[in-house]
Protein backbone atom coordinates (compact mmCIF):
# COMPACT_ATOMS: atom_id res chain seq x y z
CA UNK A 1 0.00 0.00 0.00
CA UNK A 2 1.86 3.28 -0.98
CA UNK A 3 0.93 6.35 1.33
CA UNK A 4 1.68 9.67 -0.11
CA UNK A 5 3.11 12.51 2.48
CA UNK A 6 2.80 16.23 1.46
CA UNK A 7 4.21 17.47 4.45
CA UNK A 8 7.23 20.75 4.71
CA UNK A 9 8.27 19.94 8.95
CA UNK A 10 10.72 17.16 8.62
CA UNK A 11 10.06 16.61 11.81
CA UNK A 12 6.52 15.46 10.89
CA UNK A 13 7.25 13.83 7.89
CA UNK A 14 9.71 11.74 9.23
CA UNK A 15 7.70 10.59 12.21
CA UNK A 16 4.82 9.69 9.98
CA UNK A 17 6.64 7.99 7.27
CA UNK A 18 9.10 5.96 10.26
CA UNK A 19 5.29 5.10 11.78
CA UNK A 20 3.96 3.75 8.15
CA UNK A 21 7.01 1.58 7.17
CA UNK A 22 6.82 -0.45 10.72
CA UNK A 23 3.07 -1.05 10.04
CA UNK A 24 3.68 -2.22 6.44
CA UNK A 25 3.39 0.38 3.96
CA UNK A 26 5.53 2.20 1.83
CA UNK A 27 5.67 6.27 2.14
CA UNK A 28 6.43 8.39 -0.18
CA UNK A 29 7.39 12.37 1.26
CA UNK A 30 6.94 15.31 -0.81
CA UNK A 31 7.11 18.65 0.65
CA UNK A 32 5.43 21.17 -1.42
CA UNK A 33 1.82 21.77 -3.01
CA UNK A 34 3.12 21.57 -6.73
CA UNK A 35 5.40 18.01 -5.81
CA UNK A 36 2.45 16.88 -3.86
CA UNK A 37 -0.47 17.43 -7.02
CA UNK A 38 1.99 15.85 -9.56
CA UNK A 39 2.96 12.50 -7.48
CA UNK A 40 -0.77 12.35 -6.48
CA UNK A 41 -2.26 12.37 -10.20
CA UNK A 42 0.05 10.16 -11.14
CA UNK A 43 -1.97 7.04 -9.99
CA UNK A 44 0.38 5.37 -8.11
CA UNK A 45 -0.74 6.27 -4.99
CA UNK A 46 -3.20 4.89 -2.17
CA UNK A 47 -3.64 7.67 -0.48
CA UNK A 48 -2.50 11.44 0.27
CA UNK A 49 -1.63 12.62 3.64
CA UNK A 50 -1.71 16.49 2.98
CA UNK A 51 -0.68 19.26 4.77
CA UNK A 52 -2.53 22.24 4.41
CA UNK A 53 0.11 25.08 4.93
CA UNK A 54 2.47 23.71 1.99
CA UNK A 55 5.02 25.94 0.08
CA UNK A 56 4.14 26.90 -3.76
CA UNK A 57 0.51 25.63 -3.55
CA UNK A 58 -1.33 25.18 -0.62
CA UNK A 59 -3.35 21.95 0.76
CA UNK A 60 -6.81 23.27 -0.79
CA UNK A 61 -5.58 24.33 -3.81
CA UNK A 62 -4.04 20.71 -4.22
CA UNK A 63 -7.02 19.14 -3.30
CA UNK A 64 -9.16 21.33 -5.76
CA UNK A 65 -7.21 20.31 -8.63
CA UNK A 66 -7.13 16.90 -7.52
CA UNK A 67 -11.09 16.75 -7.78
CA UNK A 68 -11.01 19.11 -10.80
CA UNK A 69 -8.55 16.59 -12.82
CA UNK A 70 -10.95 13.37 -11.69
CA UNK A 71 -8.46 12.04 -9.04
CA UNK A 72 -10.25 9.98 -6.49
CA UNK A 73 -7.38 9.04 -4.30
CA UNK A 74 -8.43 9.39 -0.61
CA UNK A 75 -7.49 12.57 0.94
CA UNK A 76 -6.14 12.69 4.58
CA UNK A 77 -6.01 16.55 5.65
CA UNK A 78 -3.60 17.61 8.38
CA UNK A 79 -3.75 21.16 9.64
CA UNK A 80 -2.60 22.99 12.48
CA UNK A 81 -6.13 25.04 11.91
CA UNK A 82 -9.22 23.90 13.56
CA UNK A 83 -11.60 26.57 12.40
CA UNK A 84 -14.71 25.56 11.42
CA UNK A 85 -14.18 27.36 8.56
CA UNK A 86 -10.94 25.83 6.96
CA UNK A 87 -12.61 22.06 8.25
CA UNK A 88 -15.93 22.90 6.12
CA UNK A 89 -13.49 24.47 2.90
CA UNK A 90 -12.00 21.34 2.92
CA UNK A 91 -14.93 19.10 3.18
CA UNK A 92 -16.64 20.85 0.46
CA UNK A 93 -13.47 20.71 -1.70
CA UNK A 94 -14.00 16.81 -1.59
CA UNK A 95 -10.93 15.73 1.29
CA UNK A 96 -12.19 12.42 3.07
CA UNK A 97 -11.01 12.66 6.32
CA UNK A 98 -9.47 15.64 8.41
CA UNK A 99 -7.52 15.26 11.10
CA UNK A 100 -5.97 18.29 13.23
CA UNK A 101 -2.62 18.49 14.74
CA UNK A 102 -0.70 17.90 16.75
CA UNK A 103 -2.34 14.55 16.26
CA UNK A 104 -1.31 10.96 18.11
CA UNK A 105 0.15 7.94 15.09
CA UNK A 106 -2.79 5.50 16.32
CA UNK A 107 -5.57 8.16 15.22
CA UNK A 108 -3.78 8.79 11.79
CA UNK A 109 -3.62 4.95 11.63
CA UNK A 110 -6.71 4.33 12.37
CA UNK A 111 -8.09 6.99 9.84
CA UNK A 112 -5.78 5.70 6.80
CA UNK A 113 -6.88 1.96 7.56
CA UNK A 114 -10.75 3.37 7.88
CA UNK A 115 -10.09 4.78 4.17
CA UNK A 116 -8.00 2.38 2.68
CA UNK A 117 -11.30 -0.22 3.93
CA UNK A 118 -13.92 1.83 2.63
CA UNK A 119 -12.26 2.47 -0.47
CA UNK A 120 -11.59 -1.35 -0.85
CA UNK A 121 -14.57 -2.64 0.41
CA UNK A 122 -15.53 -5.92 -1.10
CA UNK A 123 -12.04 -6.80 -1.45
CA UNK A 124 -10.64 -5.59 2.61
CA UNK A 125 -8.96 -7.99 4.75
CA UNK A 126 -11.22 -8.75 7.62
CA UNK A 127 -10.24 -6.52 10.94
CA UNK A 128 -8.79 -8.46 13.83
CA UNK A 129 -10.67 -7.88 16.74
CA UNK A 130 -8.15 -9.27 19.27
CA UNK A 131 -4.25 -9.53 19.64
CA UNK A 132 -2.41 -11.86 22.03
CA UNK A 133 0.92 -13.09 23.74
CA UNK A 134 0.82 -16.27 25.33
CA UNK A 135 -2.56 -15.88 28.11
CA UNK A 136 -2.75 -12.35 27.08
CA UNK A 137 -5.21 -11.08 25.26
CA UNK A 138 -6.24 -7.75 24.41
CA UNK A 139 -9.68 -6.95 22.60
CA UNK A 140 -9.28 -4.18 20.00
CA UNK A 141 -12.87 -3.59 20.29
CA UNK A 142 -13.51 -3.51 23.32
CA UNK A 143 -10.41 -2.53 24.78
CA UNK A 144 -10.27 -4.77 27.46
CA UNK A 145 -7.28 -7.19 28.38
CA UNK A 146 -7.81 -10.35 29.43
CA UNK A 147 -4.80 -12.08 31.70
CA UNK A 148 -4.86 -16.11 32.26
CA UNK A 149 -6.26 -18.92 31.32
CA UNK A 150 -9.15 -21.28 32.75
CA UNK A 151 -10.49 -20.15 36.50
CA UNK A 152 -7.39 -18.05 36.73
CA UNK A 153 -8.27 -15.74 33.74
CA UNK A 154 -9.41 -12.59 34.47
CA UNK A 155 -10.00 -9.15 33.04
CA UNK A 156 -8.59 -6.39 32.97
CA UNK A 157 -9.86 -2.70 32.31
CA UNK A 158 -7.27 0.02 30.99
CA UNK A 159 -7.00 3.60 30.58
CA UNK A 160 -6.54 5.03 26.92
CA UNK A 161 -3.17 5.65 27.24
CA UNK A 162 -2.53 2.22 28.58
CA UNK A 163 -4.69 0.43 25.80
CA UNK A 164 -2.38 2.40 23.17
CA UNK A 165 0.85 1.16 25.14
CA UNK A 166 -0.44 -2.27 25.34
CA UNK A 167 -1.32 -2.61 21.88
CA UNK A 168 2.40 -1.29 20.48
CA UNK A 169 3.91 -4.09 22.81
CA UNK A 170 1.35 -6.55 21.00
CA UNK A 171 2.08 -5.73 17.69
CA UNK A 172 6.20 -6.17 18.38
CA UNK A 173 5.90 -8.87 20.35
CA UNK A 174 9.52 -9.92 21.89
CA UNK A 175 11.15 -6.85 20.06
CA UNK A 176 12.89 -4.21 22.03
CA UNK A 177 11.34 -0.69 21.95
CA UNK A 178 13.26 2.28 22.67
CA UNK A 179 11.94 4.75 24.96
CA UNK A 180 12.21 7.22 21.57
CA UNK A 181 10.14 5.13 19.54
CA UNK A 182 7.50 4.24 22.65
CA UNK A 183 7.29 8.23 23.48
CA UNK A 184 6.35 9.30 19.24
CA UNK A 185 4.12 5.91 18.88
CA UNK A 186 1.88 6.45 22.01
CA UNK A 187 2.37 10.26 23.27
CA UNK A 188 2.97 11.61 19.52
CA UNK A 189 5.66 13.32 18.04
CA UNK A 190 5.41 16.55 19.51
CA UNK A 191 5.35 15.44 23.35
CA UNK A 192 7.42 17.08 25.92
CA UNK A 193 6.27 16.51 28.64
CA UNK A 194 7.78 14.49 32.02
CA UNK A 195 10.80 12.21 30.38
CA UNK A 196 9.82 9.16 32.48
CA UNK A 197 6.25 8.87 31.70
CA UNK A 198 7.04 5.52 30.00
CA UNK A 199 8.45 3.84 33.12
CA UNK A 200 5.06 5.41 34.67
CA UNK A 201 3.24 3.75 32.83
CA UNK A 202 4.85 0.66 32.40
CA UNK A 203 4.66 0.68 35.87
CA UNK A 204 1.14 0.65 36.13
CA UNK A 205 0.46 -2.64 33.15
CA UNK A 206 3.19 -4.46 35.46
CA UNK A 207 0.95 -3.98 38.38
CA UNK A 208 -2.53 -4.74 36.37
CA UNK A 209 -0.77 -7.69 34.09
CA UNK A 210 2.27 -8.97 36.20
CA UNK A 211 6.18 -7.48 36.49
CA UNK A 212 7.15 -10.36 34.21
CA UNK A 213 5.77 -9.35 31.67
CA UNK A 214 7.16 -6.46 30.12
CA UNK A 215 11.04 -6.83 30.72
CA UNK A 216 13.56 -4.04 30.89
CA UNK A 217 16.70 -4.24 28.75
CA UNK A 218 19.23 -1.91 30.02
CA UNK A 219 20.46 0.73 27.78
CA UNK A 220 18.33 -0.50 25.35
CA UNK A 221 14.54 -0.31 26.01
CA UNK A 222 11.86 -2.63 26.96
CA UNK A 223 9.65 -5.43 25.22
CA UNK A 224 6.91 -7.68 25.82
CA UNK A 225 6.99 -11.43 26.62
CA UNK A 226 5.19 -14.39 27.58
CA UNK A 227 6.79 -15.08 30.95
CA UNK A 228 4.98 -19.07 30.58
CA UNK A 229 7.58 -19.52 27.80
CA UNK A 230 10.01 -21.36 28.24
Amino acid sequence: MRILIAEDEPRISRFVARGLKAHGYTPTVVEDGITALDYASSGEFDLLVLDVGLPRMDGFAVLRALREMGADIPVLMCTARDSVADTVHGLEGGVDDYLAKPFRFEELLARIKLRVRERNDAGAQPTRETCALGDLTLNLRTRVATVGVGAQKREVELSSREYTLLSLFLEHPNQVLTQEVILSRVWGYDYDGASNVVVVYLRYLRKKMGADRFVTVRGAGYKLVDPHES
